[in-house]
């Protein structure tokens, strides 16, 4: 591909270059070389720029390149421009139409003719799936389940009965879409009884979930995944729980039931937010941290229990120095004895 076009594709400025390079791929700054594009976004790695091999680079307002040999590409966002670039040259696949012959798809399910049924897939009655999608072998549909239109449902994927999965969602290896719900009452004997869980999972539009997390559906009514939400790999919602429009969940975090998270809503690695609690839109909880309260919307918080991360930054200084207090104290002390005898 011609470095013009690649610009046009990738809304950028060819700001230095010859527009007739060619670009093969992308790449970034340490392993890129000829006939790659690469990109610089954090400032950390700006001394890369006078190693790379690349023919061009992505490039935001402001930042040089300090090199004739190496064409760049003005960005607003010189990050967004590389994804577009890798989007690019590595598009998804297309859906090859068709039922393979091991799978099981029962008589009142409702399969477009579009559709790709991979090996060994399993449609339940009742089940409805849209034109575009695509079930990779071995993935399992419960009864009552609909899937809108260019979803991807990958190997080992299970989604239970009655849940809904919107359009153009990705959903990574064996994960579980509506797993019954953690609800139990004691009894008189003091021995857990299990709370019919009979509620559903809802995947509005353009959500992706990673590999091997969990969503439970509600004891009743519904957990809902709205548009454009992404969550991670060994995510673990809760019943009940609602996550809002473009929210991000990082890895290994987790939901307790009836949890809602605002729009926008970036929830680091390792966060645990206690049941029935409300994240804010835009709040940005740190990798690590829990909370036991609701966050305002645009907070930033850090630490168990969470607190706002300005405070955590200078707290966590502060515990560092602990062993020099200690010292300091024990010091005052003894000089407040000696002047007391």
């Amino acid at each position: 591909m011609k470095l013009s076009e690649l610009a046009e594709k990738t809304g950028t400025t060819l700001e230095s270059g010859s527009s007739e390079t060619d670009i093969a791929s992308a790449a970034g700054l340490d392993i890129a070389g000829p006939g790659d594009v690469t990109f610089l976004a954090n400032p950390k790695y700006t001394p890369q720029i006078k190693q790379t091999k690349a023919s061009a680079i992505f490039l935001n307002e402001g930042v040089e390149v300090g090199r004739d040999d190496i064409a760049v590409l003005r960005a607003k966002d010189a990050y967004l421009a590389y994804t577009r670039a890798l989007r690019v040259f590595h598009p998804e696949r297309p859906v090859s139409p068709g039922v393979h012959l091991s799978a099981v798809i029962d008589p009142t399910a409702e399969v477009s003719p579009e559709a790709e049924i991979g090996a060994n897939a399993v449609v339940g009655a009742g089940c409805k799936i849209a034109a575009g999608v695509k079930l990779f072998p071995n993935v399992t549909i419960y009864d009552g389940v609909s899937i809108g239109e260019g979803s991807v449902l990958h190997s080992g994927v299970t989604v239970r009965e009655n849940c809904e999965i919107g359009r153009n969602c990705i959903i990574h290896n064996n994960s579980t879409i509506g797993c019954d719900g953690f609800g139990y009452a004691k009894d008189e004997e003091k021995r857990w009884l299990k709370t019919p869980q009979v509620g559903r999972v809802v995947l509005e539009d353009d959500v992706e979930i990673g590999a091997n997390t969990a969503i439970d559906c509600a004891s009743v009514g519904e957990t809902r995944i709205k548009r454009g939400a992404k969550i991670d790999n060994l995510v673990q919602i809760g019943h009940s729980c609602t996550v809002d429009e473009d929210a991000l969940i990082c890895s290994q975090t987790g939901l307790a039931g009836s949890s809602v998270i605002g729009k926008r809503v970036i929830l680091a690695g390792q966060v645990g937010i206690a049941g029935h609690l409300k994240v804010g839109d835009d709040a940005v909880i740190t990798a690590k941290s829990a909370t036991s309260h609701d966050i305002e919307p645009g907070k930033i918080i850090s630490g168990i229990p969470g607190f706002d991360n300005k405070d955590w930054l200078r707290s966590t200084a502060a515990y560092r120095r602990l062993g020099e207090f200690a010292q300091r104290l024990k010091k005052l002390e003894r000089k407040v004895f000696e002047t007391k005898e």
